[in-house]
């Protein structure tokens, strides 16, 4: 014995080192896996709802779907930003039969002004032989022309106009888009908390049926023995046998929910790749959490309501559309002015192409019927009222819709208590029960009815506990609380 103790301890020692010699050298992805699995609880640690909320916040298929989305009214965002960029131009110009025989080259930096319908330009031009009178304005001095201009709008297009009107659409449309990305959040984590707790209490359920199940297999224990000793007739194992059967059909009932509710919840918890998770029943948490801790406070309700905030982006977007038809009716007034400057020795178009040159224009342009400005002027007034009204409409049903959540969640946890006392009484009835038949004085029909009874209690009990936990996610939901949600106010959720 003393030698095989030995071998047994030499064992031990080497059996490690062969296994760390044999090991393959690591490579980075499986360093990159370790790492994450190392900052993650380990697997067969009870699975916390902050860990699921946690994964559906960053990896549910809705939230990365509207993600998405924002990057894509970002990117038709930065679209209308080229309306402003500054562009580059050139050109070169021969004549080499005829008898203008003028030839040209130049090159044009023109930028588009952000505060203003107008532009400024500047440019470099330079050009040799002649040119006819309608081309005299090609005319440089011998080493050419430097030229900077630039155009106002006066009256149409100096407050607003299509290239600015787009781009506050766009930029509106970036905020719409982050609204509907945190509505989307919103639901999937009061989603996620609905799907935990029940896979939880499904959990709890199966505790309670095994323990039920567990009291008849005890029994059946000692009724053998009282049956051998002829102290018990046969037909009581019999009975028994019967009571077995119908509570082991209800732990397997109970466990074919927990795998369901196991299924469900795998929508949620995802791992860094996004792939559903299954949990299994050794993460089992063993009790319930509290409830959300939610504020029924209306007025930061109707603040926080992202929908609500997507109906006021909405009339705003109306609002610059309206300013926009507004403009329509302005004439145009555009003041335009340009300096030259002449560099060198006079060319073939003569000494008035020399030093520097300034001019300075105004030129207006006003719209006669204005049916087009009229017509879209009416329809936007139009659609203003009628986002007016849904706002409306839609902060009523906001009211409506805490206000039941708050009915619901004060009345559940009224029915919570009220479970927990017949719970507590059900149980006491049945342990009374139990000691009352072993000591003769109840039969084995009662013994099993407030045996049941007791298990009917806590189950409801558990029922009681989730609809309060839903109410009160529900709630959360309806006043947008991103912190009870275990969401923040970053774009990433």
């Amino acid at each position: 014995m003393h030698q095989a103790s030995k071998a047994l301890l030499a064992l031990l020692i080497v059996l490690p080192a062969l296994a760390a010699a044999q090991q393959p050298a690591t490579s980075r992805r499986a360093l990159e896996a370790d790492a994450r699995a190392a900052a993650q609880p380990a697997a067969t640690s009870p699975l916390a709802l902050d860990e699921v909320l946690a994964a559906s916040r960053y990896h549910a298929p809705q939230v990365l779907e509207a993600l998405a989305r924002v990057r894509g009214a970002e990117g038709r965002l930065l679209t209308t930003e080229g309306a402003f960029d500054t562009l580059f131009s050139a050109n070169l110009e021969a004549r080499p039969i005829g008898t203008v025989d003028g030839s040209e080259a130049g090159v044009r930096l023109f930028q588009p002004l952000a505060t203003n319908g107008g532009s400024v330009y500047a440019g470099y031009d330079v050009s040799r032989g002649r040119f006819s009178s309608s081309l005299a304005g090609n005319n440089t001095a011998r080493l050419g022309r430097f030229t900077v201009g630039t155009l106002f709008s006066l009256l149409r297009d100096r407050d607003i106009d299509e290239r600015r009107f787009n781009r506050a659409v766009a930029s509106a449309d970036v905020v719409l888009a982050d609204n509907d990305r945190l509505l989307v959040a919103i639901g999937v984590q009061a989603r996620t908390i609905a799907a935990w707790n029940s896979w939880v209490i499904a959990g709890q359920r199966v505790t309670v049926f095994k323990g039920l199940l567990q009291l008849a297999l005890d029994r059946q224990a000692g009724f053998k023995r009282q049956v051998a000793e002829g102290l018990r007739p046969a037909i009581l194992l019999t009975e028994n046998e019967q009571n077995i059967l119908r509570r082991q059909t209800l732990v397997v009932q109970a466990e074919q929910a927990l795998e369901q509710a196991a299924i469900t919840l795998s929508l949620f918890w995802r791992d860094a790749d996004g792939n559903p998770i299954v949990p299994g029943a050794d993460r089992l948490p063993r009790m319930l959490p509290p409830p959300l801790p939610v504020s029924d406070d209306m007025l930061t309700a109707l603040e926080n309501r992202p929908d609500l905030r997507v109906v006021d982006v909405r009339i705003a977007q109306a609002r610059t559309r309206l300013a926009l038809d507004r403009n329509n009716f302005l004439p145009r007034l555009d003041l335009v002015a340009e300096v030259n400057q002449f560099v060198g020795d006079p060319g073939l178009g003569g000494r008035d192409y020399v030093g520097n040159q300034a001019k300075v224009g105004v030129t207006l342009t006003v719209p006669i019927q204005q049916r087009t400005a009229r017509g879209r002027l009416s329809q936007t007034e139009a659609e203003i009222e009628a986002f007016q009204q849904r706002r409306r409409f839609i902060e009523d049903q906001i009211r409506a819709e805490i206000g039941g959540l708050s009915v619901a969640s004060r009345q559940s946890r009224r029915l919570l208590g009220i479970a927990i006392d017949e719970q507590d009484r059900a149980l006491t009835m049945a342990g009374a029960e139990r000691r009352r038949f072993q000591e003769g004085a109840s039969d084995f029909f009662l013994v099993n009815l407030r045996e049941e009874a007791a298990a009917d209690a806590q189950v409801r009990r558990l029922d009681a506990a989730f609809r309060q936990i839903v109410a009160q996610a529900d709630l959360a939901a309806a006043t947008a609380d991103v912190q009870a949600l275990g969401l923040t106010e970053r774009r990433n959720p």
